[in-house]
């Protein structure tokens, strides 16, 4: 008896098999294909008996025919379409070692998606890249080819004000026309198929956030993916703010600081509002700060060589350590060594029975300062030089030599060079002391200094005598003109004079007194008349025209132009041209302040 089964036939099997199958002759014309090769290939009536495979499937009829040309499978092979998708597997048919026909296997690719999801090692690789993007501390957003958002993680989410699982599926111009993105940078990476960065608004989160876009391509070249990565401009921005917040601390503080430096350049009777005198403290106080000695002060008499030396003692680590000054052409050659050096008892007729410290050991520790240097004799030259070598010093009538710590400090209105050169001066001695110049410009080259010199002795001296004395306009304009040969000794001196002779509260007729101009500005104005021209010396053409008001008046006017688009005091000290210790004196001095 026959089995039921036996009536299942080949074609039965053929035409319920999962996968659409065509079978072509050696020529390539189609023999046989199944009912799912219809379906599958959506073909219809075009599938038929005969036809020339190529003129049916357009994409894989010509690897069939080449298959049989061949004899080479084509596994695997992607077939994309309109409308269809597929994995197609064309193999020879073999007879008796020769080559019959082509077997065409063709099957959907969701179909083989599906498949390959159900792998194991699909579904870890899955799991591990959806754990990256979503764990990533950047926002994340992936798009399709066809700019459709495929996933997005909580980043990206919190960013853009959304949920998620509300905008997969959702098309770029959706999320736009939305209010979710002000713009999309997706339509411009689909456009230039490389990386774009934009900066991008988020309505419902008030964030900046800057967004790159990258696409992916496949094996073709096209785009499948784009990859949007988000980054949190709104955090730098604080930065930002923050930075500048700390700079206009700095900047205040930097302001104080000069305030304060000023003040501690006023307490010691220093005032420098010139540039290039500025410069000279800046570098005396560098090199106090490195304890550097054998420092040669150089400047005409008067120019204020000892308050120098003076400060840079007070601005050193030495300056609650004692400060020694010895005028060397004050005292005889006979006695200089010995207050120089010290003498034990007996040394000499007349000698202190107890001896007597030099100089030297009462500066131990802090600054010896040696004025007027070039009138040393050449045998104490001698002796300085040894200590500047070894440190050591010795009294007289001692064989007991005593090392000294103290940095040395010399001053000289003379020309070293020239007593050098004829042997007034050792040479040797003269490169030791002058391996840190320091020259003061005299009075003269810096009239910026004048004004705040006559006020600061004004200021003084009214204190001292118990006045009220003041300086007019012509007072200021007859020193400004004044040449000072000595100095500001030579302007302390005029000022004190004027305060304590003056009977009248203005001191301005005895300091036009004690400072004449130079002849070259005896007469400076010429004033033309439809009748004659006269010429008025300085005084008289000041006393219809008030100079210094005038210059404070047109200063006010520019310090306050400036504050009205500067932030700070080192602007407006960049504004006006001068610097910022002169600035903050100015804008004090007109009662102003931001």
């Amino acid at each position: 008896m026959a089995s039921k089964y036996s009536q299942i036939t080949y074609k039965d099997i053929f035409d319920n098999t999962s996968n659409g199958v065509v079978s072509t002759d050696v020529e390539g014309r189609i023999v046989l294909y199944n009912r799912q090769a219809v379906e599958i290939l959506r073909k219809g009536n075009e599938l038929a008996e005969g036809k020339d495979v190529a003129d049916v499937l357009a994409q894989s009829g010509p690897l069939i025919k080449t298959c049989i040309a061949t004899g080479e499978s084509k596994l695997g092979h992607h077939v994309h379409g309109n409308k269809l998708s597929l994995v197609a597997n064309i193999t020879p048919i073999y007879r008796d070692g020769n080559i019959v026909g082509s077997m065409s296997n063709f099957q959907p690719m969701q179909q083989f998606e599906d498949s390959a999801t159900r792998l194991d090692s699909y579904i870890k690789l899955n799991k591990e890249l959806a754990a990256i993007i979503h764990n990533s501390p950047e926002g994340i957003t992936v798009y399709d080819g066809d700019g459709r958002v495929k996933s997005m993680n909580q980043v990206a989410a919190l960013y853009d004000g959304v949920k998620a699982e509300d905008v997969i599926g959702m098309h770029y111009t959706e999320m736009v026309e939305a209010g979710i993105l002000d713009r999309s940078v997706v339509p411009m990476v689909l456009k230039a198929k490389k990386k774009v960065s934009a900066l991008v608004e988020v309505p419902k989160t008030n964030k900046t956030v800057l967004v790159n876009g990258s696409p992916v391509f496949d094996d073709k070249g096209a785009i499948t993916l784009v990859v949007i990565h988000f980054h949190d401009m709104t955090q730098l921005n604080n930065l930002q703010k923050q930075l500048e917040q700390s700079r206009m601390v700095a900047d205040k503080y930097e302001e104080e600081l000069a305030e304060l430096g000023l003040k501690e350049l006023a307490e010691q009777e220093v005032i420098a509002e010139n540039e290039i005198m500025r410069q000279v403290y800046r570098m005396a106080v560098k090199l106090t700060k490195m304890e550097v000695s054998n420092i040669l002060v150089i400047g005409e008499s008067g120019t204020g060589k000892g308050l120098m030396a003076k400060f840079m003692h007070q601005s050193s680590r030495r300056a609650q350590k004692p400060l020694i000054q010895i005028n060397c052409a004050a005292i005889p050659e006979s006695l200089l060594e010995a207050e120089l050096f010290g003498y034990e008892k007996g040394a000499f007729t007349g000698a202190n029975d107890r001896g007597k410290a030099g100089l030297f050991e009462l500066a131990h520790g802090g600054t010896l300062f040696l004025d007027e240097i070039g009138d040393m004799p050449l045998a104490i030259q001698a002796k300085l030089l040894k200590y500047l070598d070894d440190y050591k010093v010795m009294r007289l009538g001692s064989v007991k030599p005593k090392v000294i710590d103290c940095v040395i400090i010399t001053a000289t209105n003379s020309n070293l060079q020239e007593l050098v050169a004829v042997k007034k001066f050792r040479e040797d001695l003269y490169y030791r002391l002058s391996a840190f110049p320091i020259e003061i410009p005299p009075l003269r080259e810096r009239p910026e200094d004048v004004f705040e010199l006559a006020h600061f002795y004004l200021k003084k001296y009214n204190a001292q005598f118990k006045t009220k004395k003041k300086i007019g306009a012509l007072g200021v304009e007859a020193l400004q003109r004044y040449p000072f040969r000595g100095n500001v000794r030579e302007l302390k001196n005029i000022i004190k004079k004027s305060v304590v002779l003056s009977d009248k509260q203005k001191i301005d007729s005895l300091i036009i007194q004690s400072s004449p101009p130079s002849q070259e500005n005896r007469e400076v104005e010429t004033i033309p008349s439809p009748q004659k021209t006269v010429k008025r010396s300085t005084a008289e053409s000041y006393e219809k025209k008030s100079l210094n008001d005038e210059v404070l008046h047109l200063e006010e006017q520019l310090i306050k132009d400036a504050m009205q688009h500067c932030r700070n005091l080192r602007e407006i000290s960049v504004e006006l041209g001068i610097s910022e210790p002169t600035a903050w004196r100015k804008m004090k001095k007109h009662g102003l302040s931001f």
